[in-house]
């Protein structure tokens, strides 16, 4: 690294720590059982013959019933028996009772059968009601909240559906017009008649053992971008957008402004090859910078097996920094953003290196889990060929969650291995998505699975540490502000977060934006830049609260446990 790089790090780097009031972590229970979380995911039979049966699947948290708690919505995928014949039921929707959950799919009208891979949400019509988009192993779906507990199948009106097999997907207003676009990442050209049989080619080997084929000799197929018409329709502007993807074999997606220049970006981690880098060129249009920016390769120039992409500031200098999940026997990547769409490779520095060798990385999230005002990292894993339990290799296919706490200068320490509990319990996850399900002021988490019931992880903290949650209402923005940057002053310091749609892997977060504020009591002072390029400012919020904001309009809500 440049010397002038190395200082410019550490200088953002140093940060003035929040006053803690109980240095202890949080403890993660799954109480998926308990509160009624209980539909097995399906995906593909337990040999794994097949690559489409290993991808797994993923989940979101969100309010659809607009009651002020996150409901959950999973994925789901088939078989390749049963997707001959119509495959299984897509997902299955959980509405939130006071923090017990109950399944009212077939009454909400989600009742679609194929194989589902991943969900993104927004309001896209901007009528106060968030609407799901499922995507497939074809065709996607775009399902419009009604309003009254229900959804309608909009996928044909509004020309969103695709044949082709969906992953990642996520909404934000790259055109600022005041309605979110949607962007889709897609992942291979799978054919079960022409695909190879485990064992026939190189790429159907695995340290020796035979294995299910691909994604390397595979065909990959391009991801898509929709434009917004705000008529309840979107128009496939991929190719006059400049979305140039080289069929590669795309999986996360984080649709983020990671210039600060009021224009959302988006980035993509593809399998076995390099990510991908657009960024907004204000017009309408994108370049791709990935190898330009760093975010396409490692510091050792090689690429790697993106999964699930984390968005989040974790050195706390207000730039949005990419954390990328990666197959055993590699690093997972931490880029640090710099300023001026430039990143360095901070994954060594950082210490999230050696440790995450024998892990396979998948769904991952930025969040203060302990609420003291650092970003966290969560990280589900889970190998992809049951045959590494016979392998000498030092990875298993069942795998437990990697749990990194933030020091505040720069580093993690990985806690998981020492929480024990549910979060050490082997299983073969995929999706991620964070939300505080319960609304008791800290970070609650789901984890889907494959060919298992989900684990839903609930954050027992007990270190009194204050907190306060944002919920935006974009009047000239979208509805939803997907876009809009929170930016607050409290105990000395300054912390910012985005509002964002999808990320992770196949999965998409709460929308309410959570801040630890360690032992400050309150917010100073309160910045929103919405995505309309409008700004509000507020002064003295109490902590504890979750807090309603309309833009232009202030504060009009307020909801304490």
């Amino acid at each position: 690294m440049h010397p002038i790089a190395l200082i410019v790090a550490a200088l953002r780097l140093a940060a003035v720590p929040l006053p803690a009031q109980d240095d202890a972590f949080p403890r993660y229970v799954d109480d998926a059982a308990a509160l009624g979380v209980t539909a097995m995911n399906v995906n593909g039979d337990a040999d794994k013959d097949y690559i489409i049966e290993v991808n797994g699947n993923g989940a979101g948290f969100f309010d659809y019933d607009n009651d002020g708690d996150a409901d959950l919505l999973i994925a789901n995928g088939s078989t390749m028996d049963s997707y001959r014949s119509g495959g299984d039921p897509m997902a299955v929707l959980y509405r939130n009772d006071g923090g017990r959950f109950v399944d009212v799919t077939e009454g909400a009208g989600l009742t679609k059968n194929g194989w589902g891979v991943g969900i993104c949400i927004a309001d896209y019509d901007n009528d106060g009601h968030s609407d799901v988009y499922l995507t497939a192993y074809g065709p996607n779906n775009l399902f419009r909240n009604n309003g009254d507990g229900t959804f309608t199948d909009v996928t044909e009106d509004s020309a969103t559906g695709d044949d082709r097999w969906g992953t990642n997907c996520a909404f934000a207003d790259y055109d600022r017009d005041g309605d979110v676009d949607l962007y889709v990442a897609n992942y291979v050209a799978f054919d079960e008649e022409t695909i190879p049989r485990r064992g026939e080619t190189d790429n159907c080997t695995f340290m020796g053992a035979e294995v299910m084929c691909g994604p390397r000799g595979l065909e990959g197929e391009p991801d898509a971008l929709y434009r917004n018409e705000g008529d309840g329709t979107f128009t496939d502007v991929t190719e006059e957008a400049g979305i140039e993807d080289p069929d590669y074999y795309g999986f996360g997606v984080a649709f983020t402004d990671f210039d600060l220049d009021g224009w959302p970006d988006i980035y993509v981690a593809n399998d076995s090859l390099p990510n991908l880098m657009f960024s907004n060129n204000r017009d309408g249009t994108f370049r791709e910078v990935g190898l330009m920016s760093g975010t396409a390769l490692n510091e050792q120039g090689a690429q790697q097996a993106g999964m699930g992409v984390a968005v989040g500031d974790y050195d706390a200098n207000g730039l949005p920094d990419v954390f990328v999940t990666h197959f055993s026997h590699d690093t997972n990547t931490l880029y640090q953003n710099l300023g001026g769409m430039l990143f360095i490779d901070s994954t060594l520095q950082a210490g999230l290196g050696e440790i995450s060798l024998s892990y396979l990385g998948w769904g991952t999230a930025f969040g203060d889990l302990d609420n003291d005002g650092f970003a966290d990292l969560f990280v589900a894993n889970g190998h992809v060929y049951p045959e590494i339990d016979d392998l000498d290799v030092g990875t298993r296919f069942l795998q437990r969650k990697e749990i990194y706490r933030n020091l505040g200068d720069g580093a993690f320490e990985e806690i998981g291995s020492a929480m024990g509990g549910d979060i050490g319990v082997g299983k073969s996850a995929r999706g991620l998505a964070m939300a505080d399900f319960d609304n008791d002021g800290d970070l609650d988490a789901i984890a889907v699975n494959i060919n298992d019931r989900p684990s839903l992880y609930r954050n027992q903290a007990s270190n009194g540490n204050h907190w306060i949650a944002f919920r935006l209402e974009g009047v000239r923005s979208n509805r939803d502000a997907i876009g809009a940057r929170v930016r607050i002053e409290a105990g000395g310091r300054a912390q910012t977060r985005e509002v964002s749609s999808g990320g992770s892997y196949l999965s998409h977060h709460d929308l309410r934006v959570h801040f630890g504020l360690g032992g400050a009591e309150r917010v100073d002072h309160v910045r929103i830049d919405w995505p309309s390029g409008e700004t509000d400012e507020l002064a003295g919020v109490a902590a504890g609260q979750f807090v309603t904001i309309r833009e232009g309009g202030g504060i009009v809500g307020v909801r304490v446990p």
